[in-house]
C-alpha cells in the first residue's frame, strides 16, 4: 500500500542538498516518488509501508547531515538565527574593511587605527568568523563531501580556508615586518561570510512572505464550536467535533466545520476560501465550508466533515502539494547545478595555475585571491531558486483566487494548452432551469401561475421544481392539489380548487384533445432556441405555457472571448439535443459544438485532438465529466460540481465561476515568464560573472556581494507574481 508522508527537512543551503537527498532516497528499497523543494524546506516522499517506514526514511535524511522530522510548521527561528549571526558577523567585519582601505590610493585620505593593520588583531576578528559564524557552511560542506557530492557549501568553504590558512601563514611567517606593507585576505573570508548570510537572511525572509498565503488559511480555522449537545449550547474545542454533531453559527462567527445547513438564513463571506466578493445566502439544505465568515443572520448546521477532511484541510494540503511538486522546467535548473560545482572547482584551479605560471610571476596570493573569486562568485543558488519560488508564490496567489493547480507541473503545462474544452450543463450553465417567459390565455396572471404552481408541487420533475421556485419568490400563495397523476415523459394532471390542470408537452395535451395549434410557432421558436416549454390547460381549455431555460452564466461570454485573445481554440462537448446546444453556444461565443456526446465520446474525441497534436484542456463539472477531464493533458474542474470530477481533474476552480479558467491560464502564462526570467538571468549571470572574475576584475568581497544578491533578486522577481494583474 502506497503511504504520502511530508517531511520538514532543515539544513539544506542550496539546489545541490535537495538533488542529493532524492537520490538517495530513490535509492532506498520501497521508495516509490521524493520531491524535495529547498524553498519550503519540505520533503513529499511517497513510499510502501510495507518495506521502509517514516524513522527509516528521517534516518536516511538525516545520515546525509540534514535534520528531518514529520511535517510540522516551520518554525519563526531561521531568520533569527541568521539576523544575529549577521548583526555578529557584520560587527567583526568592519574594522578589517576599515583596514583594506589603507591599500587603496583612492582611498588614502581615510585615517586607518594602526591596531586595524595589525596581522594578529585581524586574524582575532576573523577566526570567530571562519570558525563559529561560518560552522554551518562548514558542516554542509562536510556531509555534502560524505556523500561524495559538492554543493555551494563546498565552494564556500574551500574559497574561504584559503583564504584563511594562507593569511593566518603569513601573519606567522612575517613577524617583524610593517604591517602595511603585508597583503592578508582576512577580509575577503569575512565579507564573504557577512554578505552571504545577509544574502540568506533576505532570502529567508522573502519566502517567509510566500508562505503567507498557505498560513492565513491555517490561521481561519476556529478554535471552538458552539454544539447543541442535551438541549443545551455548549463550546467545546473544534477538534472535538464529530460527523453529525449540529451546531450554532452566530452573526460575526466563522464556521467551524463543513455542513449541511438545518435551520436558519445567512450571508456568507467565503471569499478567503473560494476568491468570491460578494457573499453567498445559505439556508436549510445548503452546504456550508468551514472557517467561512457568517456576516449576518443565524444558522443551525450540522456537521458532515471533521479534521483532515474538511474543504479547508483539503485546500491547505493541495497547495502544499503543488508548491512541493516540480515543474517538468525545474529539470533543466536541476541537471546543470548537479555538474556545476564539480566544473567550478575545475575552473577555479584553471585560474590559479594561469595567474601563478603566467600573469603574476608567482604570486601565490594574488592567484589564489582570484581562485577564490571564482569559487564564491558562481555558486548554483540563483539557479536552484529560479523555478521553486516561481511555483511557491503563483501557488499561493493561485488559492487567493480560489484555484488549486494540484501539482507544480500543471502551472507548467496548462500554458502550453491551446484547445479548451468546455461541458455545457453547469460549466457554461447555471445548471439549473429558469423561468424566462410566459404568456396566458383567458387567466389573471397570479390566479394562473396558483393553479399551475399548485399542480408541480406535487412533481418530482427538476423543471417543476423551477417553476415553484419562480411563483414563491413572487410571493404568491401556493394551494394544496386534490389529485394528482403523473404521466413519466410526457406530464401531469392534477386538480387544484376543483379546477382540472394538464402541464406538459404538446404531445401530452393534444392526446387530451387540447388544442394547441396556435401557439406551436411559437414553441417551436423556442426549442430552436434550446429552451424548455412547459404548455398549460385549465379544464381542458389551452391556457398558456411557460418557457424555461438553463441560463449562460454570466462570466462565460467574456471569459470565453479572453481565452480566444489569449489563442485558445474554445470547443463545447454536451450530451444534450444539437438545438439547445447550439443556443448556449451561442450565447457563450463558442463556434465550434458536439452535441449528443456520450461520457466515453468525450474522451475518444479529446484523444483525436491530442493525436493531430492539439494540447487539451477539459472544463467541467459533472459525474459524467469524470473520463474527459483524465484523458485531456490539463483537466479543470468547477468546485460546485460532482466529487468525482474534482477528483479527476488536474486543476479546481473552487467558486464554480468561467472566469477562474481566464485566471488559471493567466496565472500559468506569468508563472512560466517569471521562471524563464529567473533562468535567464541566473545562468547570464554566471556566464559574465565567471570570465570577469578569471581576469581579475572582482575582489573576492565582491564576488560574495554579487553572488549573495543574485540570489536575492531571482526571490525579488518571484515575489512580483504575488501582486500581478490577473486575467
Amino acid at each position: 500500500m502506497t503511504t504520502v508522508q511530508f517531511y520538514q527537512v532543515t539544513g539544506m543551503t542550496c539546489a545541490a542538498c535537495a538533488n542529493r537527498i532524492e537520490k538517495r532516497l530513490m535509492k532506498a528499497e520501497g521508495v516509490i516518488e521524493v520531491q524535495v523543494n529547498l524553498t519550503t524546506n519540505k520533503a513529499r516522499v511517497a513510499f510502501d509501508g510495507t518495506q521502509i517506514n517514516d524513522q527509516e526514511i528521517i534516518d536516511k535524511i538525516e545520515r546525509l547531515g540534514f535534520q528531518a522530522s514529520l511535517n510540522v510548521e516551520e518554525p519563526h527561528t531561521e531568520k533569527t538565527v541568521l539576523l544575529q549571526r549577521f548583526i555578529l558577523s557584520a560587527i567583526l567585519t568592519l574594522p578589517l574593511l576599515w583596514a583594506m582601505a589603507a591599500h587603496f590610493s583612492f582611498t588614502s585620505f581615510i585615517w586607518v587605527p594602526d591596531l586595524f593593520l595589525n596581522p594578529f588583531f585581524q586574524l582575532a576578528l576573523a577566526l570567530p568568523i571562519q570558525l563559529f559564524i561560518g560552522q554551518s557552511f562548514y558542516i554542509g560542506a562536510w556531509n555534502a563531501l560524505k556523500s561524495r557530492t559538492a554543493n555551494m557549501d563546498v565552494l564556500v568553504v574551500l574559497s574561504t580556508s584559503a583564504a584563511f590558512l594562507y593569511s593566518h601563514y603569513l601573519t606567522f611567517a612575517t613577524i617583524g615586518q610593517p604591517a602595511e606593507h603585508l597583503t592578508l585576505y582576512y577580509e575577503s573570508c569575512a565579507v564573504i561570510f557577512t554578505f552571504l548570510l545577509l544574502g540568506k537572511y533576505l532570502e529567508a525572509m522573502a519566502k517567509d512572505r510566500t508562505k503567507n498565503a498557505i498560513r492565513q488559511l491555517h490561521q481561519l480555522q476556529p478554535k471552538t464550536a458552539n454544539v447543541l449537545r442535551n438541549q443545551e449550547i455548549r463550546e467545546i474545542p473544534v477538534e472535538e467535533l464529530v460527523v453529525g454533531d449540529i451546531f450554532i453559527v452566530k452573526p460575526g462567527e466563522r464556521i467551524p466545520t463543513d455542513g449541511i445547513v438545518l435551520e436558519g438564513h445567512a450571508s456568507i463571506d467565503q471569499s478567503i476560501f473560494t476568491g468570491e466578493s460578494l457573499p453567498v445566502e445559505k439556508w436549510q439544505g445548503h452546504a456550508v465550508i468551514g472557517a467561512t465568515v457568517n456576516q449576518s443572520g443565524w444558522l443551525k448546521v450540522q456537521t458532515t466533515k471533521v479534521g483532515s477532511d474538511t474543504a479547508l484541510t483539503q485546500v491547505i494540503k493541495t497547495v502544499e502539494e503543488a508548491q512541493l511538486s516540480k515543474a517538468p522546467i525545474q529539470r533543466l535548473a536541476d541537471e546543470i547545478t548537479d555538474v556545476f560545482v564539480p566544473i567550478l572547482i575545475t575552473i577555479a584551479l584553471i585560474t590559479f595555475a594561469a595567474w601563478y605560471y603566467f600573469f603574476t610571476a608567482q604570486a601565490f596570493g594574488q592567484s589564489l585571491e582570484k581562485a577564490i573569486a571564482v569559487l564564491i562568485i558562481a555558486c548554483p543558488c540563483a539557479l536552484g531558486l529560479a523555478t521553486p519560488m516561481s511555483i511557491l508564490v503563483v501557488s499561493g496567489r493561485a488559492a487567493q483566487l480560489g484555484i488549486l493547480f494540484k501539482q507544480g507541473k500543471y502551472v507548467e503545462t496548462l500554458q502550453k494548452v491551446d484547445t479548451v474544452i468546455f461541458d455545457k450543463t453547469g460549466t457554461l450553465t447555471l445548471g439549473k432551469h429558469e423561468v424566462v417567459d410566459i404568456e396566458i390565455r383567458g387567466w389573471e396572471k397570479e390566479a394562473f401561475l396558483r393553479l399551475v404552481a399548485a399542480a408541480e408541487t406535487t412533481s418530482e420533475h427538476p423543471l417543476a421544481a423551477a417553476v415553484v421556485a419562480f411563483v414563491k419568490a413572487r410571493g404568491i400563495r401556493i394551494p394544496t392539489a386534490s389529485s394528482f397523476t403523473s404521466y413519466p415523459g410526457y406530464g401531469i394532471q392534477a386538480t387544484v380548487e376543483g379546477q382540472s390542470i394538464l402541464i406538459g408537452s404538446p404531445k401530452f395535451l393534444g392526446s387530451k384533445n387540447v388544442d394547441t395549434t396556435l401557439v406551436m410557432e411559437k414553441v417551436e421558436a423556442h426549442a430552436a432556441e434550446g429552451k424548455m416549454v412547459t404548455l398549460v390547460s385549465i379544464n381542458d381549455q389551452f391556457a398558456g405555457y411557460l418557457v424555461l431555460s438553463d441560463m449562460v452564466k454570466e462570466d462565460a461570454k467574456p471569459s470565453v472571448q479572453r481565452l480566444t485573445q489569449m489563442g485558445k481554440e474554445t470547443i463545447m462537448l454536451t450530451g444534450d439535443n444539437p438545438f439547445t446546444a447550439r443556443s448556449i453556444a451561442r450565447q457563450a461565443g463558442i463556434g465550434r459544438v458536439y452535441a449528443g456526446i456520450l461520457p466515453s465520446q468525450k474522451a475518444e474525441l479529446i484523444r483525436d485532438l491530442q493525436a493531430k497534436g492539439k494540447k487539451v484542456a477539459m472544463v467541467g463539472d459533472g459525474v459524467n465529466d469524470a473520463p474527459a477531464l483524465m484523458a485531456a493533458n490539463i483537466g479543470i474542474a468547477l468546485g460546485t460540481g460532482a466529487d468525482i470530477s474534482k477528483d479527476s481533474a488536474d486543476i479546481l476552480i473552487m467558486h464554480g465561476d468561467v472566469k477562474g479558467v481566464v485566471h488559471a491560464f493567466s496565472l500559468s502564462q506569468k508563472a512560466m515568464t517569471n521562471i524563464k526570467q529567473n533562468l535567464f538571468w541566473a545562468l547570464f549571470y554566471n556566464v559574465i560573472a565567471i570570465p570577469a572574475t578569471m581576469l581579475g576584475f572582482l575582489e573576492p568581497w565582491l564576488a560574495g556581494v554579487a553572488m549573495a544578491f543574485s540570489s536575492v533578486s531571482v526571490v525579488l522577481n518571484a515575489l512580483r507574481l504575488r501582486n500581478s494583474k490577473i486575467g
